[in-house]
């Protein structure tokens, strides 16, 4: 009989255990030591619901391998390739749109002018190669030939190598003929392929509304992101300044490129998830159509001999999460001269494809209707240095990606996720991939409304404090108040934190400048973080 409620019990703790979450996968990776060497055949074969392209280093490898492997198009051959293929499994990056065609304006790297060039010569080039591009289907168009800013464009207007009719207009009507007319070119690259029966969905690299830019993120709030038509590039533009015109509808879907520009040990380096999944949610916020973001498994400098390969760990988490922000595939680049003669460990690369692997064991959750649960914007997360957390809602489950590119090796980091009033504390442990799928239904760790974390951000701060309240099943009073280093209390305020997480923005009087301590006070904790004030 104690051998039956024994079993009984384990059934049922099993039985919870399995309610409660879905995290570990069915094969572990042990990494590749051998140099340029990929060893596919170690991996089991899988599948996603993306379109995922392998545009890589191939080594020698004749089989296919990625499509086997979670990438769904090709992009780079080996062997009989593409001839073995059909269409469906065949992805094309066009280099040269703009460069090709003889020694243009255009083409000319320091001048990028949409006027003088010879269109017949264009047009004819454009033509013979879209009997090539007909055999795809994916197509992502290389023109990178305009000149990005406002002042690059006006310092045009003092070269002679620009018809004098142009630069004799006042700025504002030079730079909107710029923009105008070089839109244009851009619309007629893509034009000539449909008019020679082109079918696929095309894209143009890195033209999208917000371009990749590590440096200024924070710089602007996410509300000025999204809304402000500043922010977005003016190839995607109509003639009036909003998203549309000519290129924009040329477009099938679109492709950032949010390489990282600093490695892990870099400061900067350690925003890489918060960039990536920036660049993919700024993008959604002005577009509907399908991103799918270039990535690259180097530290972004395409031109030096030595670029090095990103950490196994940005590399996983690469492959997982821009599916979390929306992005509807993932276009792996790598500069078609590497490696070269150079001997390089690519354990980063199979990291990539570990990640892709532990994705498909959930892939159902995007397939059909999903939702996904963005609890912060990655611009918000990158300047609080925070854990990232990202979840995916189907029916009654909740897929759950986190990871704290902060963290050191050792560190082990508890966060609260939620959506509506399910919510769980997960622990991470250093820079860890965390993914675990959980029932929404499961509330046996369900509790009272609480606040489980705040945080200032940015600091020092000056006349305004911006706080995050992270609030625990429905809304919680948070009594605020701020003191001196001598326990004086210099401002008081009620807030409230509502279930996720709650973003407020408290004026300050006119305080001397020092060190602060901003406290949070509810009926069961008090939070106290220190607040460097300047003026």
């Amino acid at each position: 009989m104690k051998a039956f409620y024994t079993a009984l019990f384990y059934l049922m703790v099993q039985s919870m255990h399995a309610l409660a979450q879905d995290c570990q996968p069915d094969y572990v990776l042990n990494p590749v030591t051998v140099n340029n060497t990929i060893e596919w055949g170690k991996f089991p074969e899988f599948s996603l619901p993306f379109k995922i392209v392998y545009n890589a280093t191939r080594f020698g490898d004749t089989q296919s391998e990625p499509l086997k492997h979670g990438f769904s198009h090709l992009a780079t051959f080996s062997g009989s390739e593409p001839g073995s293929l059909t269409n469906a499994n065949r992805a094309l990056i066009w280099y040269g749109v703009a460069t090709s065609s003889g020694n243009q304006p255009w083409a000319d790297n320091a001048l990028r002018s949409p006027w003088g060039n010879d269109t017949a010569a264009y047009r004819s080039f454009w033509d013979s190669y879209a009997e090539i591009a007909r055999g795809y289907d994916l197509i992502c168009m290389d023109i990178e030939r305009m000149q990005r800013e406002d002042r690059d464009i006006l310092a045009l207007k003092s070269n002679s190598k620009i018809p004098q009719n142009y630069r004799s207009l006042p700025d504002a009507d030079f730079l909107a003929a710029y923009k105008r007319d070089m839109r244009w070119w851009y619309t007629e690259a893509a034009n000539r392929l449909r008019l020679k029966g082109v079918t696929a969905p095309l894209s143009s690299y890195s033209d999208v509304p917000v371009r990749n830019t590590w440096l200024n993120i924070t710089a602007n709030s996410w509300q000025d992101w999204t809304t402000n038509a500043g922010r977005t590039h003016y190839l995607v533009q109509d003639n009036a300044g909003k998203i549309g015109g000519s290129f924009y509808n040329a477009q099938q879907f679109l492709t950032p490129s949010p390489y990282y520009y600093y490695g892990y040990d870099n400061p900067i380096g350690k925003d890489y998830l918060s960039y990536l999944l920036f660049n993919i949610e700024a993008n959604r916020a002005w577009s509907d159509k399908p991103i799918i973001p270039f990535v690259w498994m180097r530290i972004h400098d395409s031109y030096d001999p030595n670029t090095p390969l990103i950490a196994g760990f940005v590399a996983e988490a690469t492959a997982i999460f821009p599916f979390f922000s929306g992005a509807k595939g993932l276009w792996l680049w790598e500069n078609p001269g590497f490696p070269g003669n150079r001997q390089e460990n690519y354990a980063p690369y199979e990291r990539f494809i570990y990640g892709l692997y532990r994705l498909s064991a959930f892939k159902d959750m995007f397939e059909g209707n999903y939702e996904l649960v963005i609890a912060q914007s990655a611009r918000d997360l990158m300047e609080q240095q925070s854990p990232i957390w990202r979840g995916v809602v189907k029916g009654n489950n909740i897929l759950i990606a986190a990871q704290n590119p902060y963290a050191a090796d050792n560190d082990e980091t508890q966060i609260l996720v939620s959506h509506q009033k399910w919510s769980r504390s997960i622990k991470l442990k250093g820079k860890e991939v965390f993914l675990c799928k959980f029932d929404l239904n499961d509330t046996v760790n369900a509790t009272e409304p609480h606040l489980s974390d705040a945080y200032v951000y940015a600091n020092p701060v000056a006349f305004e404090m911006n706080v995050v309240l992270n609030g625990v099943n429905g809304v919680t009073d948070v009594a605020f108040s701020l003191l001196n280093t001598k326990g004086q209390l210099v401002l008081e305020k009620q807030l409230k934190a509502i279930a996720g997480q709650t973003r407020e923005r408290i004026d300050l009087p006119r305080l001397a400048a020092g060190t602060y301590f901003a406290r949070f006070k509810t009926q069961n904790r008090t939070i106290t973080k220190k607040v460097v004030i300047h003026q």
